[in-house]
């Protein structure tokens, strides 16, 4: 999500850390910060904005003299706001620290450090690490002892990079389920959360694993792993630097279609109890009063966020018992409403800045109704409207067609349904910790999806040159079938139609003959034998069928089992997630073939702030 950079030896290190950053702004940030060692001191300068807002501090204000080790970091915010006192490097005694990741039990460390006398000068998770290092500091044998300590303490994902002021010709590393790579060196040794911001230097990484703690000088890299000294060979790598940005993949949404694995577990990472069952919302500060009055609730979105908003109708309506309605943005701004103090308009977007949602809100407002937004970016203009603003922890998001944005969406509104659904008794805690076990396998179950990728390709082979596909399910499938329907015809440009499965006697069954790819969206759910009924009458026509499902009965349904993908299957309520990352693939497969631009289709944005 963020950018990490360090380096130790004898180049300028500032040169070689603002170097790395501006190779990883690919990634989005919204500040920026080093902490650079020079003789006895640690320096720290940071900024809001772009790497050039901190360049330009930097040239204001230089530096007292040339370090020679430091480490730099670009921000995508998630606790706390984009100001300077929430940007990386963060400073507690004798420490500096940057990371990337999220402690989960960082308010219970911040109380029990506050009652030991650390004073907190920012609203980030990150600060109660370098507040627990400089603490252990103070009793410790090493700063890698230290460090050691520091980690038992903290739950959650995360890469540290910390530099202690009394032993500052070292660079103190730690890693849990956050990527951070060493670039190898002649006399210098390099870190970074990703590889483009090494390759001028150096060809030779080594990945870290998790739980691997390390300390990293110009002449020696030691890592430990669970109190074990452990030896990481180093990798070649040959990618070109652009490549390299992509993480090895040939496009940025086939490499957010993987980062689904790691962004899911942000998601819900530090907002569940799997003991209890509860759901903790932070940003939410309506009353259980307030939440109770709710009599109805509706959406508003656009695109691929209104398809999200539909799945969320399921959940609501199952979770929480509210009646709700989703709207396009675009269409509830000139609608004669009927609102009020009891009607909850929820707003879904990935970048914030989507015009006809933003004015939707404003419309709601006026009309007394509450608001909540669920949103991907902190410090958009949606959040800055919004008090109860959800964050979904997705990270920027860069191909057009969205991918991981709407997978955290789809869980964000999850972990909202239940909250609510609590607050109001129609869920109880049971059922709640039923739905997070089933976060819990999440991440697993999509890894396994995606090694099914050769499947997608063979598929796509078969049938990139249709002029039409025609997408189908039922009940919760049902939006996973028009995101399927939008992604293909957003990125390959082949016209593509989402329908009701049980609608399709209605007319959509007059076009298919065997020229037409149909592809059916198949759950385990109380109507599974209804769906396969209308499977069937597909199937009888001659269309080319091709089945996405979480049930291995599919295996007898249909006749073309070449056409067949299945998916694990967790809960009812996370089938979509799972169901739609097979669609995702195929589409992405499919313009490859036709060889369109896969992450700038012609004509679309990835932000539009026009009507």
């Amino acid at each position: 999500m963020c950018g990490i950079v360090g380096y130790v030896g004898d180049k300028n290190a500032l040169q070689v850390v603002l170097s790395g950053l501006q190779k990883l702004e690919y990634r989005g940030y919204d500040s920026a910060g080093v902490a650079m060692s020079i003789g006895a001191t640690v320096e720290v300068r940071r900024a809001v904005g772009k790497l050039s807002q901190l360049e330009s501090s930097l040239e204001k204000t230089p530096l007292k003299g040339v370090p020679h080790l430091g480490i730099g970091h670009t921000r995508w915010a998630t606790h706390g706001k984009p100001t300077e006192d929430n940007a990386h490097p963060h400073t507690a005694g004798r420490i500096s620290l940057i990371h990337n990741g999220i402690i989960e039990n960082y308010l219970e460390l911040k109380k029990e450090l506050m009652s030991k006398g650390a004073v907190f000068k920012s609203e980030t998770d990150t600060e109660c690490a370098a507040h627990l290092l400089d603490h252990y500091l103070q009793e410790a044998t090493s700063p890698f002892a230290a460090l050691q300590e520091t980690c038992k303490r903290i739950r959650g994902s995360y890469s540290f990079l910390a530099i202690d002021a009394t032993s500052a010709d070292r660079i103190l590393v730690a890693k849990t389920a956050t990527p951070i790579i060493i670039g190898v060196g002649e006399g210098e040794n390099f870190v970074a959360s990703d590889i483009p911001a090494v390759l001028p230097y150096t060809r030779k990484v080594i990945v870290l694993e998790d739980g691997d703690i390390a300390e990293i000088s110009k002449d020696r890299i030691y890592i430990e792993n669970n109190g074990k000294v452990v030896s990481r060979t180093p990798q070649t790598i040959t990618w070109d630097p652009v490549t390299a940005q992509k993480g090895g993949f040939k496009h940025y949404m086939l490499k957010e279609i993987h980062d689904q694995v790691s962004v899911s577990a942000d998601t819900f990472r530090g907002r569940v109890d799997r003991e209890t069952g509860n759901v903790e919302l932070s940003e939410i500060t309506f009353t259980d009063a307030e939440v109770q009055s709710i009599r109805r609730i509706i959406f508003v979105a656009c695109g691929t966020a209104w398809h999200a908003a539909l799945v969320g109708k399921f959940y609501f309506e199952k979770f929480a018992a509210l009646p709700c309605e989703v709207d396009y943005a675009s269409e509830f701004r000139y609608r004669d409403l009927s609102l009020d103090k009891h009607t909850l308009v929820i707003a879904v977007s990935q970048s914030g800045e989507t015009a006809d949602t933003l004015a939707a809100i404003d419309v709601a407002q006026q009309h007394g109704a509450s608001v909540l937004a669920i949103c991907n970016v902190l410090g958009s203009t949606l959040a800055r409207k919004v008090k109860n603003t959800i964050f979904t922890h997705a990270g920027p998001e860069i191909s057009v067609a969205s991918t991981k944005a709407f997978t955290t969406q789809l869980i964000t509104l999850l972990l909202l349904s239940l909250k609510v659904g609590l607050i109001r008794g129609v869920t109880n805690l049971e059922q709640s910790k039923h739905e997070i076990d089933a976060l819990t396998k999440l991440p697993t179950a999509l890894e396994a999806i995606l090694k099914q990728s050769k499947l997608l390709e063979k598929l796509s082979k078969l049938h990139h040159r249709a002029r039409d596909f025609l997408f189908l399910g039922r009940g919760i499938c049902f939006p996973i079938a028009l995101e399927g329907a939008l992604k293909l015809k957003e990125i390959s440009y082949i016209h593509a139609e989402g329908y009701p499965a049980g609608e399709i006697k209605h007319g959509p069954l007059a076009l298919i003959d065997e020229d037409m790819p149909v592809v059916m969206v198949l759950n385990q759910s109380a109507i599974l034998e209804k769906t396969v009924s209308n499977l069937k009458e597909v199937e009888s026509r001659g269309a080319k069928l091709l089945c996405i499902t979480d049930t291995t009965l599919a295996e007898g349904m249909i006749n073309n089992r070449d056409g067949l993908v299945t998916v694990p299957f967790i809960s009812e309520a996370l089938a979509p997630v799972l169901l739609n990352i097979p669609l995702q693939l195929l589409a992405y497969f499919v313009a490859v073939h036709n060889g369109t631009d896969v992450d700038l289709p012609r004509n679309l944005a990835k932000s539009v702030t026009v009507e």
